[in-house]
């Protein structure tokens, strides 16, 4: 537990906030920081072939200690953080066997993380917990799921006795920003599939996801005086709410849950001449998905015909939903899923509300489910994560590595 304490936080003290605006790999030249440290870190526990490419991407090799063939498996987690919220200066705060109340977080701002909003927070009386100040986010997105490959790696290692096949690791950069997977040698890493450790409640075990794209709507309005302008001025300004109201209200985030599908409108600028938003469409069925797609453009064309082609939209898709991949070969769901239950884990099963590495990560070649983390409240100042979860994940990994070789010998 003190091994896993001191190495999650020696990773989240380091600020590795990617930048959606930037077109270098990584994105910010911090995440090299923590990179480099991993590198230094997987070779003093004893890991085989360490290398780390000219895109910070890191990977990692365990060679087996059986006689038979096996597959090869990979577990796999990002170390950039969010740039939501701030990273800088973390300063993390244990709380040891919690008593179920609120925790103060920063008790010069009034910031309190209290069990009557994050009812979540009553799954871990009695538990240590690990949160922020109230000024940043933690980073257990996904620092932990790194703490966890690398701790349980250390701990096969100085465990001979535990039987495992090859095990290959990799940690990414921007994956929070979406690219993640983009430069991810899937022929280098070499395993017949892998898990991304980047869940969040104990016992998360997912293998579908959104459907993911992109919308930007730009506006050219005309600006005349206002005394005189009836039948001249075109506002842009007026589009885009004439636009927005158009999509369906209810087909909001904070109005859908399970497999329901969005419109997730998240900046937006403008005055009289030019006006612009940008727009998330998210939802786990493919046809929906090309459904509401197809609105943006509908909606588009309508406006157009009414104000004169003032508007502009582009669409671009962004990952796909992992199950088509996952499917044909669900026995390594089943193999986690039966990992979970050997160690007292009971799982959870359930869609994605979002994307991870492994949705593009199973497009390439690589099946690759994603596994619970521990942490919740990711990129904001209430994050947390409870330190035997952490374990727990460790306990899954080592599992896994185990059940794959006494299960699956090759031809």
């Amino acid at each position: 537990m003190q091994k896993i304490i001191d190495r999650f936080i020696s990773y989240v003290s380091i600020d590795t906030q990617s930048d959606p605006t930037s077109k270098t790999t990584p994105s910010t030249e911090k995440q090299w920081h923590l990179a480099d440290l991993l590198v230094d870190e997987l070779k003093k526990i004893g890991m085989r072939d360490v290398s780390i490419d000219a895109n910070a991407y890191i990977m990692a090799t365990l060679p087996s200690n059986i006689a038979i063939e096996v597959p090869t498996i990979g577990f796999i987690s990002h170390f950039d953080t969010s740039p939501d919220f701030s990273g800088t200066n973390i300063r993390p705060q244990l709380v040891t066997d919690y008593d179920g109340g609120d925790i103060v977080l920063n008790k010069e701002q009034n910031i309190v993380l209290s069990p009557d909003y994050f009812d979540d927070l009553l799954l871990y009386k009695g538990q240590t917990l690990i949160t922020t100040d109230g000024t940043t986010l933690l980073g257990a997105d996904d620092k932990a799921g790194i703490t966890e490959i690398i701790t349980a790696m250390e701990h096969l290692i100085q465990n001979p006795e535990i039987k495992h096949g090859t095990i290959k690791i990799g940690f990414t950069p921007d994956e929070e920003i979406g690219r993640g997977a983009h430069k991810f040698d899937v022929a280098k890493f070499a395993a017949d599939w892998a898990y991304t450790m980047d869940g969040s409640q104990v016992g998360e075990l997912e293998y579908e996801n959104f459907n993911a794209a992109g919308a930007k709507i730009v506006i050219k309005g005309k600006s005349v005086h206002p005394g005189y302008a009836k039948g001249k001025m075109v506002n842009a300004i007026t589009i885009v709410n004439e636009f927005t109201e158009l999509l369906p209200p209810n087909e909001i985030p904070q109005r859908t849950s399970g497999r329901e599908g969005f419109f997730h409108i998240h900046h937006m600028k403008g005055e009289i001449e030019h006006a612009e938003f940008e727009l998330i469409v998210r939802d786990h069925d493919k046809t929906h998905f090309e459904k509401r797609k197809q609105l943006l453009r509908d909606i588009t064309k309508e406006l157009n015909s009414k104000y004169g082609d003032c508007i502009q939209l582009e669409i671009k898709d962004q990952y796909y939903n992992m199950r088509e991949k996952v499917e044909p070969v669900m026995h390594i769901v089943e193999i986690a899923k039966e990992a979970m239950e050997a160690v007292g884990v009971t799982p959870i099963i359930k869609p994605i509300r979002g994307g991870t590495d492994g949705s593009q990560l199973s497009f390439m070649g690589l099946p690759c489910p994603n596994i619970f983390a521990g942490g919740h409240n990711f990129h904001g100042k209430y994050e947390y994560i409870p330190v035997e979860s952490m374990q727990r994940a460790v306990d899954v990994i080592v599992k896994i590595c185990e059940l794959t070789a006494s299960k699956n010998q090759k031809d």
